[in-house]
């Protein structure tokens, strides 16, 4: 699902990289805004749940707590990087001449095109990190009747 959604993701940004200056809501955004709401529900919830399997109840509380943080942080670093990229592009391009909506359009491009490498970097990290080895359920020992009987008689 991870996988999945980071795939997504991509595609929605990548979609909006091929935004003309005069677009429509429905025919030009719409569907990138689309395919990222997909691709970040099939992230967000199994980023959550790799990060608190394993975690004991009573540190589940930290655990979220570092996970929320660290995707809101992240959230913050990632608008600011693109931010920049936006702004300077546009910059560039409004001061060798170029008019205001075109260089508008080319620095969000820029950005878009970065956020799709964001995303190709973090599957290619998805990949890498996720085990086939992992992802099977692990089952739990359970002790039969019998085991339970014998462990009530040592402990008498």
């Amino acid at each position: 699902m991870l996988m999945a959604g980071l795939a997504f993701l991509g595609g929605g940004l990548g979609y909006f990289t091929q935004l003309p200056i005069n677009g429509s809501y429905f025919w030009d955004l719409f569907p990138g805004f689309l395919l990222i709401g997909v691709g970040l529900g099939f992230s967000f919830v199994p980023v959550s749940i790799a990060a608190l399997s394993g975690v004991t109840s009573r540190d589940a509380g930290l655990a979220s707590g570092l996970i929320t943080t660290s995707q809101q942080i992240g959230g913050g670093i990632g608008l600011a990087i693109l931010t920049t990229v936006s702004t300077t592009r546009t910059n560039n391009l409004l001061a060798s001449g170029v008019a205001r909506p075109t260089a508008l359009t080319d620095g969000f491009k820029l950005a878009f095109w970065v956020g799709v490498g964001f995303a190709v970097i973090a599957l290619a990290a998805a990949f890498v990190a996720l085990k086939r080895e992992d992802l099977k359920p692990q089952a739990e020992p359970v002790e039969s009747p019998r085991e339970e009987a014998a462990d009530e008689r040592v402990a008498a």
